[in-house]
């Protein structure tokens, strides 16, 4: 039978040009394969019942010649897409003819017409294998009034022996199939997820997944006491830089920041975010003397810069430094409130500076 698993590309009509012109080949190897498994059973019980040669040519060409025949054309329509579900649909009438020509030997018939649906709704097709299932049981029907509906549901060792390969080689190829598909789909859902938890600018976390590993840090604190210390960064003059040296400038000292903060030794383990605009965030595993020592390092780091491609520039940060709340009925909004009035110290006094709770602005490093 055909194995359509192995192609969700035709699970949505809104498909690439590419992965249109590629389908018929995904398709190809698998309905060779099924559709070979298929013929055994099939020319066993023919040998049984001592068929007319019609029988075993039907056979031969659908399980044989249809899968190429079904290839080719599918490759040279103008919508390979499309062409593969009326393939899916002759898939199915070819499978329901061969039931009456068996004489409706039970487990063969069961077992090729159970694997036909199976296909079609493992697609992912909508309402494939209904729709490929009046076809199906047309052709049962014309081709039973053909043989008078001979009934002989007997079904031999021999038989059952020939049904073994489609049962066991078919199931293993689609479980393989789809066992890929779903690895692919989860390292893509992976993908997405860390991309909706990134800044696409700098890479670092977004705000609302900031707040949510920070919500974490601070109950950790508030339960086991771990040290943390809250600093908000605030780029100096943003605007004037954008003004004077163009947005791309100001994209550029962004990155530089993010990268700074995402590969200093300080920020290991710790939750570092870009709020929007020119302003990051950093939860410092440290006491506020030590987060102060940090912050002062960061500081110091980034009026460093240099930018090959903008030779006159030159940037700054102010740095808000805030203990966690230990009151238990404070959240994070408080914590980022008390930051953010350090941070407005910090610009007040100056800029290019480093201010705390309990810290005074240092002497203006400009």
């Amino acid at each position: 039978m055909s194995k359509p698993a192995n192609r969700p590309a035709v699970a949505t009509p809104a498909l690439s040009p590419r992965n249109l012109s590629s389908l018929p080949h995904r398709t190809y190897r698998f309905r060779v394969l099924g559709m070979g498994l298929a013929s055994l059973p099939q020319f066993v019980v023919y040998s049984e019942l001592q068929s007319h040669w019609a029988s075993w040519a039907w056979t031969a060409f659908c399980c044989l010649v249809w899968p190429h025949v079904a290839y080719l054309m599918a490759r040279r329509s103008k919508d390979p897409l499309h062409a593969e579900l009326r393939n899916f649909v002759v898939d199915s009438m070819m499978a329901g003819s061969w039931v009456p020509l068996m004489h409706f030997n039970l487990l063969p018939s069961v077992v090729l017409l159970t694997v036909a649906n199976a296909d079609k709704i493992n697609s992912g097709v909508r309402g494939l294998w209904l729709r490929s299932l009046p076809g199906m049981v047309s052709a049962l029907l014309i081709v039973g009034l053909a043989t008078g509906f001979a009934f002989q549901p007997q079904t031999s060792l021999m038989v059952m022996l020939a049904c073994l390969p489609i049962l066991v080689i078919h199931t293993l190829a689609v479980s393989l199939s789809t066992y890929r598909l779903v690895r692919k789909l989860q390292r893509q859902n992976q993908r997405f997820e860390e991309l909706s938890q990134r800044d696409g600018l700098t890479g670092l976390f977004n705000r609302r997944h900031w707040q949510d590993r920070m919500e974490q840090l601070l109950l950790r604190h508030q339960e086991g006491g771990e040290p943390a210390t809250l600093a908000l960064l605030d780029v100096d003059r943003f605007k004037d830089i954008n003004d004077l040296h163009g947005h791309g400038a100001g994209d550029d000292v962004l990155r530089a920041i993010a990268a700074l903060l995402a590969q200093d030794s300080m920020a290991q383990n710790s939750p570092v975010g870009r709020l929007g605009g020119d302003e990051f965030a950093i939860a410092l595993p440290h006491s506020m003397g030590q987060a102060q020592a940090a912050a002062e390092r960061l500081r110091a780091a980034v009026e460093a810069f240099e930018f090959d491609n903008v030779p006159g520039l030159r940037c700054s940060v102010s740095i808000g430094l805030a203990p966690p709340p230990d009151d238990g009925t404070l959240g994070l909004r408080e914590w980022l409130e008390a930051a953010d009035r350090a941070l407005y110290r910090a610009k007040h006094a100056g800029r290019n500076r480093v201010a705390g709770q309990d810290l005074e602005p240092e002497a203006d490093n400009v």
